[in-house]
């Protein structure tokens, strides 16, 4: 019985993601598992921080894991501090020809508007797919459909938010603290990506910080590869135009700067 007591309570006080099938991919320590520019990420207090300043990075930068995923469910705790954005990329590959540490492909945004808070997007690639609240089918010909709203999720990104992507086959769901905020599915084959890099964005621009506290993954069964009828898109779908970016920057107060040693 005292065995079983013990093993019960070693149960208990195990993480949620560890019963949950979810695996750490930061250890709360250090970069291992990691690739990201030099001198732009570190870990400080369990945490990991990434820091934009004026001209550096000069183009947008990822803090990339050195794995691939297929489909999977993945949740990333980030806030940001400062006027700027920072995202959760997944199902990417790298662009050598720009810097070792650019990629193209889906993203979860991390965002201060908030048409744009976990919008389903593509980094350096088809943009914008859906605002947050929209749910979007893109068809083999690259043309947009809109197929649903939903309300709004509001998050606060210079707090502490849960950002989840959940991927498979070509259906991408993105939510923040468990909300949805926007789905979509992929049906442009010479577009879309069905596996690849999971990374965070550090992005150009304003100076800022972007936190990265606990990022989990979970590995799921292949899903299916929908295929695209016209007829089955539901009632009310509406061809939409490329949504276009409403506010990179300009809405967050600037970081503060440390006060001078004397």
């Amino acid at each position: 019985m005292k065995s079983l007591l013990s093993l019960l309570a070693l149960t208990l006080a195990l993480p949620v993601f560890a019963q949950d099938g979810f695996t750490p991919l930061f250890n709360g320590k250090d970069l291992a598992g990691w690739d990201g520019e030099p001198g732009l990420w570190k870990v400080e207090d369990g945490v990991i921080v990434g820091t934009s300043e004026v001209g550096k990075p000069k183009t947008n930068s990822f803090l990339i894991w050195n794995g691939k995923a297929k489909d999977f469910e993945v949740r990333a705790t980030v806030k940001v501090i400062g006027d700027n954005n920072s995202g959760v990329q997944y199902r990417s590959r790298r662009l050598p020809e720009v810097t070792p540490w650019t990629i193209l492909g889906y993203q979860c945004d991390v965002h201060p508007t908030d048409v744009h808070t976990a919008m389903t997007y593509e980094e350096r690639g088809r943009g914008i797919f859906g605002y947050n609240g929209v749910d979007v089918v893109m068809d083999p010909t690259g043309q947009r459909w809109q197929v649903g709203e939903r309300p709004r999720v509001q998050a606060d990104i210079s707090q502490y938010n849960e950002f989840t992507v959940i991927a498979r086959g070509n259906r991408l769901e993105h939510k923040v603290n468990g909300q949805t905020t926007s789905v979509f599915i992929d049906h442009d084959e010479k577009g879309r990506a069905l596996e690849g890099l999971i990374a965070i964005q550090l992005h150009a621009g304003n100076p800022h910080k972007t936190f990265v506290k606990q990022v989990l993954l979970k590995v799921l069964e292949d899903g299916p590869v929908l295929a695209f009828d016209q007829a089955n898109l539901p009632a009310g779908a509406k061809k939409i135009d490329k949504p276009k970016v409403v506010s990179a920057q300009g809405k967050n107060p600037p970081a503060k700067k440390a006060p001078a040693k004397k």
